[in-house]
């Protein structure tokens, strides 16, 4: 971004989610709630999986970096918002608002990747038991998980490159709790709808195309389930049922927020609450704590 755009808006305003103190308070109180069970839930998945030996398959490799993830993800924007609820204090460098947008889509895409690499490690295990261990070595575990992050930076460095481009000279106040695409192109001075359909290309279609992917996937799950109806089989249509259930809960929102041009609606900040906030607090009870391998390795790592 060249001096002049960059001299033009130093900092930027975010509203929040009410101008109401009272509101405020309720929001802080619910935000540092969830903010709460993400961190204490997922890390007890990763310090559960980490001293377990019994829990070294891919699957909980996966699991506990998707842990990580979470924490990672809900930590870009948790801290902040609690603190501007608390303080009262709404203002964000650009630069710091250019990091937020950049590490926001860096790890929320990678979270993407890896949902979707998880899938494939179910749909191998189910459909191609046999093949199961060969396919899913902790050599290529490790590669997929590097491919996710690796996914995850191209993606962000790209959005993030075509967020600096564009310059910011007018009004500063965003429409949001957090930085990200769509409010904050709204506030460009300039012509944005290229931009947008670039914006359009690359994060509404990578949410769209892993979604697509994760329903052909458990679809192909379901249908080797039901050809094949036991006791295991049903455990597995459960699973796959709660795993559907988290994937629309994450992709939904983002292919609503993101598969659109900016100015086509206006943004919806409560949406947004699903896919930062909910959906991260919600995948350690949905992913691991419903597995009685998980349930009691943690029942002894209380023990101990």
């Amino acid at each position: 971004m060249s001096q002049d755009n960059s001299s033009r808006v130093t900092e930027f305003i975010l509203l929040g989610l009410s101008d109401t103190r009272e509101l405020q308070l309720l929001f802080f109180t619910l935000f540092l709630l969830a903010y709460t069970m993400v961190l204490l839930g997922n890390l007890l998945i990763i310090v559960t999986v980490r001293t377990d030996p019994k829990l070294s398959s891919p699957m909980y490799f996966l699991l506990c970096n998707l842990s990580f993830i979470d924490i990672c993800y809900t930590s870009i924007t948790a801290p902040r918002v609690l603190v501007a609820l608390l303080s009262g204090h709404k203002a964000i460098a650009f630069e710091g608002c250019m990091a937020q947008l950049f590490f926001l889509h860096f790890v929320g895409s990678s979270e993407m990747f890896l949902l979707t690499v998880m899938a494939f490690d179910r749909y191998t295990a189910i459909c191609r038991p046999l093949h199961y261990t060969a396919i899913m070595a902790r050599r290529a575990c490790w590669a997929l998980v590097a491919a996710c992050w690796a996914g995850g930076f191209i993606h962000s460095f790209v959005q993030t490159v075509l967020m600096l481009q564009l310059p910011f000279c007018g009004p500063n106040t965003i429409h949001s709790y957090f930085c990200d695409v769509p409010p904050v192109i709204r506030l460009a001075c300039a012509n944005t709808a290229l931009t947008e359909w670039l914006m359009v290309s690359n994060s509404g279609l990578i949410s769209l195309g892993c979604f697509l992917v994760l329903v052909a996937s458990y679809a192909l799950i379901l249908a080797k389930v039901w050809a094949c109806v036991s006791q295991g089989n049903w455990k597995a249509l459960s699973t796959c049922a709660s795993h559907v259930m988290a994937i629309t809960l994450l992709f939904m929102p983002c292919i609503f927020t993101y598969l659109r041009p900016a100015g086509t609606l206006p943004p919806s900040k409560y949406v947004s609450v699903i896919y930062t906030i909910l959906s991260p607090m919600m995948n350690p009870l949905i992913y691991t704590l419903r597995s009685s391998e998980v349930k009691e390795s943690m029942w002894r790592l209380w023990k101990r």
